[in-house]
């Protein structure tokens, strides 16, 4: 596996942090989630996914074991800080879709999205980092939480190519 999937693989399964990166495509800032408007038109899975069209891809739906790149950044849904972005890390993430190697929510929401598409992705705790969160590992107290436990996520996500 490339560096680069891996250290953003690792990060999606919340192994490294990034805490207070800008997104330079994407929202850069807050998403108040009293006051989201997307939300209100949000479609729900089964799971209790949550996702938002901005913009209809034209492109292929991925389907498992694609190959996809996507730009996104996360945002916790409590307070709308960022804790991750893709650009912050020099390009786009590249990942096979469907097959557990990002969180859950982030997995299943890439195999909704043709390519193409913008996104906002709520993904409940369940389908992220459950109670456990995860801690920052640049805290050297080893106390301070990147993503507190049972924290919902949210994401702007675009699909920039399914292969």
């Amino acid at each position: 596996m490339p560096k680069t999937v891996a250290r953003f693989s690792l990060l999606l399964l919340g192994v490294l942090p990034l805490a207070g990166r800008a997104q330079q495509t994407l929202a850069t800032t807050s998403v108040p989630a009293t006051a989201d408007s997307l939300l209100a038109r949000a479609s729900t899975t089964a799971s209790g996914l949550r996702y938002a069209l901005r913009q209809t891809g034209t492109g292929v739906r991925p389907q498992p074991g694609d190959r996809v790149t996507v730009h996104y950044t996360g945002f916790l849904a409590a307070d709308g800080r960022i804790f991750d972005t893709s650009v912050q890390q020099g390009g786009p993430l590249k990942v096979k879709a469907g097959r557990g190697i990002v969180i859950k929510g982030f997995d299943e929401a890439l195999l909704l999205l043709p390519e193409g598409s913008r996104a906002r992705v709520w993904i409940p705790a369940a389908l992220a980092y459950g109670a456990k969160g995860r801690l920052d590992l640049d805290d050297e107290t080893g106390k301070r939480y990147l993503i507190p436990p049972n924290s919902d996520l949210i994401f702007e996500l675009e699909v920039l190519k399914v292969k």
